[in-house]
Formats: C-alpha cells, structure tokens, sequence
C-alpha cells in the first residue's frame, strides 16, 4: 500500500507540472511547516519586507508570463504587503499570495497571529480568496487560485493556509489548461474596421492591455495600415507601442479635460488594452468632443462596463487586434503629424561641465547609455510623464506601477531581473519612492542581479508640490525629505553606489554600473523643479 502524500507534497507536485518553481517569501512561524522539507529543484527568493515580496513576484510574473507566488505571514504579513497587493491588481500581474493562517485547532480561540476572516483582508484588491474548509483541500485551492489569476484580465488571487495543514494526507491534483484567448465578435470587429476605413483622423490610445498580450507587433501594423496616432494611455504600467515610432505621439493627459483637448482633432479614438481614460486629477465636461467617437478594445469586462463614454468590445487584445488588421484596408490617408510636446526633448545631449542635472540631462545620459535589451522598471511620480516624450520606452522592456502606490520600483526591478536573467536592469526610482521599498537592496545583493538602481533625487516629494499647484493648495505642509544619504544606505545593504552631482559625471556613472555584473547604485542629485502633470 502506498503512503499517501502530504499537503505539502500534492502542492509541490502540482506548482511542478504549472511550471511555477520560484516562490517569493518572508515566512514567519505560521510558513515553517511549509517550508520545512524545500524541493531543490524550487527557489525560494526572500525580501526583507512583504510589500518588497509581493513587487518581486508581481515583475516576475509579468516578465514570465506565468503565475508568481508570493508566500506571506498571516494577518500582519498580508498587511505589511497591501500596498503591492493593491499595486499588482491594478497591473494585472497574475499572482498566487499563500499566507499563513494559525494551526485550525487554535482557530477558535483567536490565537496570538491568527488571521480573524482571512480572505477579507486582502478584498477587493484580489480576483479570488479561499481558506479552505479541510486541510485535504489545500492544493485544490491553491490550483483554483492559479487559474483564476491566469485568466483575462490577469490578477492576485489569495489562499489562507493554517500552519499545521502541511502534514495532512491527501490526494495529489493535476494541472490541468484552461484557454481563454477568444476574439471579439467578428460583427462587433468588422463594424469597428469600417469605422478605421472612413475616419479622417483616427487616432489610438493604448495601454499595458497591449504589452501583456505581446501584441505590439500587431499593433504595429494596425497602426501603419490606417496612419493613426498612437497615444499612450495616462498612467500605464506597460508600454504598448514602440515609442520611438514615427505614429507615436506621447502619453495622454490625466486630467479630462487634457484628454477632451487632445483627441479633439480626431473624429475616432480607439482605445485598445486601456481604461476609458484614466484620470487623477478631477475636471468637469464631457469626456470627448462630440465630434470624437470612442470605440474600446479591451479583455477586461470590468473596465468595459466602467468605461464612461463610447462603444466597448471584450475580447483577448493579440487575436482581436489580428483580425481587426485583416478586415482593414490600407489607407490612402497622409500620414498624421507628430504633436510638437511628443518631440520636445528628443534629440537630447546632455549638458557639460559642473552645470546641475536636469531630469532632460539624466534622460539623455540613459538614452546614450543603457543596452539594447535592457529592461526599465520605473517609479518617477514627478517626472514620469516627460519619460514618454523621449522616445526611449518598448514594449516587453518596461514596468511601472499602475497603481499609483509607492514601492513597487526598487523591489520589482529585482524581480526582473530573475525574471530576464543576463539582461541589465535599469530602476529608475524617485527618492521619496525609494524610501518605501528601500530592503529590496538586501534581495539585489544576496541574488548578485545586474540592476542599475538610478536614483532621481531632488530631496522631497515633488508630485506633491506639482499637484498642490494644480489644486491651489497655498499653505501645505513641507514636502522636502533632505539629509539621506542613498549611498550610505545602500552600503549598508552591500551594494556599491555612487553619487553624482554635475551632468559631465552622468554617462561614466551609468557606464560604469552597466558593466557591473551585480547591482549598485547611483544617487543622482537633481534641483526641486516640479514638472506639471496634467
């Protein structure tokens, strides 16, 4: 008669067959039986803090194209990490979160670390929660949870484990395929190819939809077959279309009334992978002229049903794209122009001598710099919508928080760099946000990653001070955070850094970390210049 295999067992055999062997963790007491006999042929990464955790898997997972896992502590673990949580629900990084829960014994008592209603922590921020009813049900969930966070619109889901279910007996669960990647309604396509056929002046917005199809490609043609301009959506997480392309023309506004201005010269906007729009600051009137129509491409129902203005089609972004191509003619249409802010600051060269370093200077210095395959992860509030008009962004090769939440940058650059391994890793990280995921250099140094941590710092919160501005807010408190000293801090952790404070010493300083094989950092000091944002 054969020994039935554990929980723990069943669930490493079925995380086996999916092809997820990489497991993100900070583990506490209530992890230890999980963790207590490893498979050698799985990782384990561990960050010193659970949001840093959570931001690994979430870059991970979306580089890789397949679940990440994120082993949490309990209640106070799930807390600690809410922020990522949060972060890589509005990126649509398919994640599995396995937390641990007190032994089910002590549950009614309501132990020291217990989780009080588990999976309503982590609500509404998770596609799906489970705490289920026997141990024997764990890798059953555990496989529910990986394919609801694999299917369209990909997300976290979130499974409570009681610590002492790990030994229990059960039966192991096979993986099975679930397969979602429908087109939209051939009806629904041909209507919207017409619609291309005879605008004037059809324009695209696009957003991280794009990127996590791998549909750029097909985008491409799409574009060039109707001569569109190609704005990328407010506030993307992703880069959808190549944005150094002649058809590009820069990040949309996030205001409504920035948006309502700038497709008030196209009588058709088809927004494809994206929110209908993406806002954050309020303003009144329409949403588009009323000579602008607003069609939606999307494989997210919710968004379709949340969109505010025009017609919505749901279906997967790379096949749907493909067939919209096929049933659209070439046009004869003169190629648009490109809007002169999309063009601003490129070309660029950066200045010389002992002059202070503008955000132009520290662009043009990558822009020269960084290699051909490199990957960027960005966490710029201030400055991040002027990274779109440099014409340096690809898809596949750059991530950001769609969220808005601090502290995804730092950590997540050190899961793409497990994710891409022998690609250098840019992080482009503002010195307020650094703050918020600053252990995640513990996790570059103990990996040996090649991430370039290049940090914008102008000593404060200069997001804040553009949007006080815009709000008119007069008397706020300071936003200044002076007195760090970024290369001390990243001594501390083990990793190398440098400061650099004349635009002359920018090119060498990325140089020199470029040709590392591990991480360091470079703390580039830069004047308090808040850039608007809307």
């Amino acid at each position: 008669m054969h020994e039935r295999p554990t929980v723990r067992d069943a669930t490493f055999a079925l995380l086996r067959e999916l092809g997820v062997t990489t497991v993100f963790g900070n583990p506490g007491s209530t992890e230890l039986r999980f963790l207590k006999a490893w498979p050698a042929d799985f990782r384990y990464v561990m960050g010193l803090h659970e949001g840093a955790v959570v931001a690994m898997a979430d870059a991970f997972a979306q580089i890789t194209g397949n679940a990440g896992i994120a082993n949490l502590h309990s209640a106070g673990g799930v807390g600690n990490a809410m922020g990522t949580i949060f972060t890589a629900f509005r990126n649509h990084a398919p994640l599995v979160v396995i937390a641990g829960q007190q032994t089910r014994a002590m549950l009614r008592d309501e132990p020291f670390l217990f989780a009080e209603d588990a999976t309503t922590l982590p609500r509404p921020y998770v596609k799906w929660a489970c705490q289920p009813a026997r141990a024997e049900d764990v890798p059953a969930a555990i496989a529910h949870a990986y394919y609801v966070a694999m299917q369209r619109p990909y997300g976290p889901t979130f499974v409570s484990v009681p610590e002492d279910d790990w030994d229990v007996p059960t039966s192991f669960v096979r993986a099975r395929r679930i397969d979602d990647a429908a087109v939209a309604s051939d009806d629904a396509l041909r209507a919207l190819a017409h619609s291309l056929d005879t605008a004037r002046a059809p324009a695209f917005v696009v957003g991280a939809g794009v990127d996590r199809d791998r549909a750029a490609d097909a985008l491409v043609a799409l574009a060039e077959r109707v001569r569109a301009n190609v704005f990328s959506s407010a506030l993307t997480g992703r880069c959808g279309f190549p944005e150094d392309h002649p058809l590009f023309a820069g990040a949309m506004p996030r205001i409504r009334s920035g948006v309502r201005e700038r497709l008030a010269p196209h009588d058709l906007a088809l927004v494809i992978g994206a929110p209908v729009f993406n806002y954050h600051i309020h303003a009144a009137g329409p949403y588009v002229e009323e000579t602008t129509t607003v069609v939606h491409l999307t494989d997210d129902a919710h968004a379709a049903a949340a969109a505010a203005v025009g017609t919505s089609i749901v279906g997967a972004i790379r096949p749907s794209l493909e067939r919209l191509t096929a049933l659209t003619a070439q046009t004869t249409r003169t190629a648009p122009q490109r809007p002169a802010r999309a063009a601003a600051l490129a070309p660029l060269a950066p200045a010389s001598g002992d002059a202070a370093i503008a955000v132009a200077d520290i662009f043009a210095a990558i822009v020269r710099t960084l290699p051909d395959d490199a990957l960027i992860v960005e966490e710029t509030p201030s400055v991040h919508t002027l990274l779109h008009d440099v014409g340096l962004l690809q898809p596949q090769r750059y991530f950001w928080a769609a969220s808005g939440s601090l502290g995804y940058g730092l950590p997540a650059a050190v899961g793409a760099a497990l994710a891409a391994p022998g690609k250098r890793i840019l992080a482009l990280i503002g010195d307020g946000s650094a703050h918020y995921g600053i252990q995640g250099l513990w996790s570059a140094v103990e990996l040996g990653v090649p991430v370039t941590f290049a940090i914008a710092n102008n000593a404060g919160y200069d997001a804040m001070v553009s949007f006080s501005k815009v709000m008119q807010s007069t008397a706020s408190p300071t936003f200044d955070v002076g007195h760090v000293d970024f290369v001390a801090l990243a001594a501390g952790y083990g990793c190398p850094g440098e400061t650099v404070m004349a635009t002359r010493d920018l090119v060498p300083a990325l140089r020199r970390s470029f040709a590392l094989d591990g991480p360091s950092l470079i703390d580039i000091r830069v004047p308090s210049a808040a850039a608007p944002l809307v």
